[in-house]
């Protein structure tokens, strides 16, 4: 019979997988090695699986430790929010925390203009962004290190966590140049896009295979002068002149505001998604309500589209 279930042996599996060791581990807990040791092998037998293997001088999680531990991850940040919210509750009510992580590839502007609600809601709070590849946000999303990700395109069926996608809305593109490049374009749009100077998204944004088959099925061939992961970049140089650049359309007032810029043509059927990524399938959560709502009723014209992700079991570590 497997020895009873306890989360005190789960929390030293939790510390010593983070230290990379028992050593380590019995150092930060203030207890003997020994002590640790044998609350592992107790943890062990109530599960039935080994969940270290040694390698030289270090332990490495077995495939099992692997799971336990995306689930230790998650059970020890839900533990040190819950402390969190007691603390502002005897505060008196400090500014909560939100905590969105942001994907590379969507426009800095669209990020503003989504965010901006949350922001200004009655309650305050303290927002905090993070910018990084959608992959890696989603699995500090697993773990409830963010509240949100935002991202161009839904969760890839690659990435294994328990999270829904919101569909927030949809936008076509415009394309924008300096009013000396648009001059110097010869013949009608699209077609006058054949060897001019253009500027593309990364290969990470989702717009931009859309953008190259656009241009092969009308045979055009840009000068491709630069890409950029950075779309404020990107505009930084279409500004400077060096290239013609796409925007999403709900953007455009944005773009010509400055005076910098023109429009050189629109593509409607150049989509650009975006996407507000939760572990709540039904939001509660009043940050991402709020985004949602606006971006809705506002920023985009748009029905709703919710697209689950595959419910299965988290795997933050590969």
């Amino acid at each position: 019979m497997r020895a009873p279930f306890n989360y005190k042996h789960l929390h030293y599996f939790w510390i010593v997988a983070k230290a990379g060791g028992v050593h380590r581990a019995a150092e930060s807990l203030h207890v003997t090695p020994q002590t640790v040791s044998a609350q592992l092998q107790l943890l062990e037998e109530a599960l039935g699986r080994a969940l270290f293997e040694r390698s030289g001088r270090t332990l490495e999680l077995t495939e099992a430790g692997r799971l336990v531990f995306g689930y230790a991850e998650e059970i020890f940040s839900l533990g040190a929010e819950l402390r969190e919210s007691l603390d502002m509750f005897e505060a008196g009510g400090r500014p909560r925390d939100f905590r969105v992580g942001v994907a590379d590839a969507v426009p800095k502007a669209i990020a503003y203009r989504l965010l901006e609600p949350a922001v200004t809601l009655p309650d305050p709070i303290r927002l905090a962004c993070r910018e990084w590849k959608l992959e890696s946000l989603l699995s500090e999303l697993a773990v409830h290190r963010l509240d949100l990700v935002i991202a161009d395109a839904p969760i890839p069926r690659t990435v294994n966590v328990r999270a829904f996608s919101h569909r927030l809305g949809v936008s076509g593109t415009t394309f924008f140049a300096t009013p000396a490049l648009a001059a110097s374009l010869v013949g009608d749009f699209p077609h006058n896009f054949d060897g001019a100077p253009l500027l593309l998204a990364g290969e990470d944004a989702s717009v931009r295979a859309r953008l190259e088959q656009w241009f092969d099925r009308r045979r055009i061939r840009p000068q491709v002068r630069g890409e950029f992961d950075d779309s404020a970049l990107m505009r930084a140089f279409g500004e400077a002149g060096v290239g013609i650049f796409g925007g999403p359309t709900v953007l455009e007032a944005d773009f010509l505001a400055s005076g910098r810029l023109v429009v050189v043509g629109r593509a409607p059927e150049v989509t650009e998604e975006f996407y507000a990524i939760s572990v709540e399938r039904r939001l509660t959560h009043p940050c991402v309500v709020a985004i949602v709502e606006a971006a809705r009723d506002l920023l985009f014209d748009t029905s709703d589209g919710d697209t689950p992700a595959p419910d299965s079991p988290l795997e933050t570590l590969q």
